[in-house]
């Protein structure tokens, strides 16, 4: 189907039921540019994330990459070869210019995957990790426990760092909880384990952006943004970090609408900061897409 929006550009979109579920939004006529968008824990597919890029003239893919039939379960043991396959789509439209924007685990994702695969061109990390973190729920053979690697190369699996389980929440049972705690937590009790875990930024060639809330209630996503972009730093490659102190961890684009509250998770922030955020991050964005 086509559309338009605001004078934008009107774009076409084909619903992708194999390798895995997903969207593929472009320009009428195609686009030198091309992003693959991840989204989070959430699993979800990221039409309208999708379509806001493609009207922006940028052929924008969204995948579901666990979860599906022929994937894990949960974010455990998934190969990084399911984004470097979406990278192969993307260029068989005719993009050149590859980018891949990910949300928190789908940050993590995207940064590994630049890591590992040079096509990558632009790195935008929404709430991002420096490192590789434990699975979050069951993978392929249904289990959740004992930990492992959320990600595997070449049918091996990441180093990674593992949740501490004598953590406890402070907020009420009965309500929304704040797992930033937990996440820093862990890195203590596991501190020697941090070194090997640690995403090797500095070793990919794509331009990196950081986005990255304040008041993010569900891992320290600032600390962590900093973090990545002093790795970067150090080893003389680019980086653009951008933050808002009262910004959480879901930031909005322009003409995103926020999403309805958890009744698991405190994410932080509030609509209109993490719009805030979003707003402020989108020029760059659309800048390093569009080379």
């Amino acid at each position: 189907m086509a559309g338009t929006l605001g004078g934008l550009v009107e774009i076409v979109e084909r619903e992708l039921t194999e390798p895995w579920e997903g969207l593929l939004a472009s320009p009428v006529g195609g686009s030198a540019a091309g992003v693959l968008v991840l989204a989070g824990s959430s699993g979800r597919v990221m039409r309208e994330r999708a379509r806001l890029l493609a009207r922006q003239g940028i052929t924008a893919l969204t995948i579901r990459w666990f979860g599906g039939p022929g994937q894990p379960p949960g974010i455990c043991e998934v190969p990084l070869e399911t984004f470097t396959a979406a990278v192969d789509l993307l260029r068989g439209t005719g993009a050149r210019r590859i980018g891949v924007l990910g949300v928190s685990k789908g940050a993590e994702a995207a940064l590994l995957t630049a890591v590992r695969d040079d096509r990558v061109d632009v790195v935008a990390a929404l709430s991002p990790s420096p490192l590789v973190w434990c699975n979050v729920g069951p993978g392929p053979d249904g289990a959740e426990r004992p930990y492992r690697s959320c990600w595997t190369w070449r049918g091996r699996p990441l180093p990674f760092v593992p949740m501490d389980g004598s953590w406890t929440p402070a907020e009420p049972e009965d309500g929304p909880v704040a797992i930033r705690g937990w996440y820093e937590r862990s890195e203590r009790t596991f501190a020697e384990l941090l070194p090997a875990a640690e995403i090797p930024v500095e070793a990919a060639r794509a331009e990196l952006i950081l986005v990255a809330g304040g008041d993010d209630a569900m891992w320290p996503s600032v600390p962590y943004a900093e973090r990545l972009a002093e790795r970067r730093r150090a080893a003389g490659a680019g980086v653009r970090l951008i933050t808002r102190a009262d910004a959480g961890h879901r930031p909005l684009f322009p003409g995103e609408l926020a999403p309805p509250p958890s009744p698991v998770f405190r994410y932080g922030g509030t609509p209109e900061a993490d719009a805030l955020l979003g707003a402020a991050a989108w020029p760059h964005l659309l800048d390093a897409l569009r080379g």
